[in-house]
């Protein structure tokens, strides 16, 4: 599965992952912080705190977080779309390329397929509200080609 942080709160974040099974959070940001008080709760400690208490365990893939040049290179695609970054739908063709040739292509996800839990799923972490707006559905479809796991995108309601 995947999930951002926008369009959450706290308690609605925990409740979505409850109703999905999710056991494992792998938190694929490269800053694991939030602006904004509305989302402190997705602070990394704070989240962290909080999945213990809902059962859910925490991994930390900075590896797989694009490069703060990276994420430059989309926020000026996104200035001159006129789109604000938490009202993207889509990445630049530019960082699809980028990220897959200088990060996913060198990325190991051996170790992530084999941390999916047995039980329940797992879910790749970031902030934006769209899979389609976040490196994690670049992630999320080289799973699904390589290793054919099924993904599932969960969006807040």
């Amino acid at each position: 599965m995947t999930i951002g942080v926008y369009g959450f709160d706290g308690e609605s974040f925990l409740q979505l992952l409850r109703q999905a099974d999710v056991r494992l959070l792998f938190d694929v940001r490269q800053r694991r912080g939030v602006r904004g008080p509305e989302y402190a709760w997705a602070n990394s400690h704070r989240l962290q705190a909080a999945l213990v208490e809902a059962g859910i365990a925490y991994e930390h893939h900075p590896e797989l977080a694009p490069t703060t040049e990276l994420r430059m290179l989309q926020y000026a695609e996104d200035d001159r779309r006129g789109v604000g970054k938490r009202s993207r739908h889509e990445l630049a063709a530019e960082y699809i390329r980028r990220y897959t040739t200088e990060i996913l292509d060198h990325a190991d996800l051996a170790p992530i397929v084999s941390a999916l839990p047995s039980g329940g799923p797992a879910a790749l972490f970031c902030v934006e509200r769209d899979p389609e707006a976040c490196h994690r559905s670049l992630i999320a479809r080289r799973l699904a080609e390589r290793y054919r796991v099924t993904i599932e995108h969960l969006r807040p309601a």
